[in-house]
């Protein structure tokens, strides 16, 4: 009987260590997370723009030798970004919210500005995720795809001197127009949040926030 309750106990004490083991192992990886997760600035980049986005991408680049070539506003044939360095990188920028995934259109936008831009390189950079369709599209016309997991360790290994934080706090988000009476939104500052208000306020009150998509 002494061996059987012997038995039981090791048992379960081995059972406890196990438990004990993969609960310390669970912090450990979540602490290193959230250290990468602040070196990489991406909470400052989850609240900035599409422009701002656009504004941190190209100064990271810039930061690996390679010299921006401005699109138009409008008719950019699918890149927000002509990169031109040892190689010539035509990058769509995709600041989205967390449950927004990024769709095959932005592939075939960009492979196309691949094109037209005679690139040697595609890429669609999200602070996000892809849809599958747009992952099976990417991998058949050689699209690189950088997802939200391959932003934050890319930039951790550039240890950008321009954080994202400043970015967000100094570059000034596109202009946009208030949808209720068709005045210029300006951004305003209160309870410490940056956001879109009317400028015709108080007589329009309309606000948004600032990386509203």
């Amino acid at each position: 009987m002494d061996k059987v309750f012997q038995s039981v106990f090791y048992l379960f004490l081995i059972m406890i260590l196990f438990k004990l083991s993969q609960f310390a192992y669970r912090m450990i990886r979540e602490r290193r997370y959230m250290k990468e997760l602040a070196q990489s600035g991406m909470p400052y980049i989850d609240k900035m723009d599409g422009y701002q986005f656009e504004v941190y991408l190209r100064a990271l680049f810039q930061q690996l030798g390679y010299k921006p070539q401005i699109t138009p506003k409008s008719g950019d044939f699918g890149a927000d970004l002509v990169m031109k360095g040892k190689d010539k990188i035509v990058i769509q920028a995709k600041r989205y919210s967390a449950k927004n995934r990024v769709s095959l259109s932005a592939v075939q936008e960009v492979y196309a500005a691949k094109a037209y831009y005679k690139a040697n390189q595609a890429w669609v950079v999200t602070n996000s995720y892809f849809t599958k369709q747009a992952k099976e599209l990417a991998a058949a016309c050689d699209v690189t795809l950088v997802d939200r997991a391959d932003l934050q360790k890319f930039i951790n290994e550039v240890k950008p001197v321009f954080k994202a934080r400043e970015i967000f706090e100094n570059i000034t988000p596109e202009p946009r127009k208030c949808p209720k009476c068709g005045q210029d939104l300006v951004v305003r500052d209160g309870n410490g949040t940056r956001f879109f208000g009317c400028s015709s306020f108080p007589s329009c009150r309309h606000t948004e926030k600032i990386n509203k998509h």
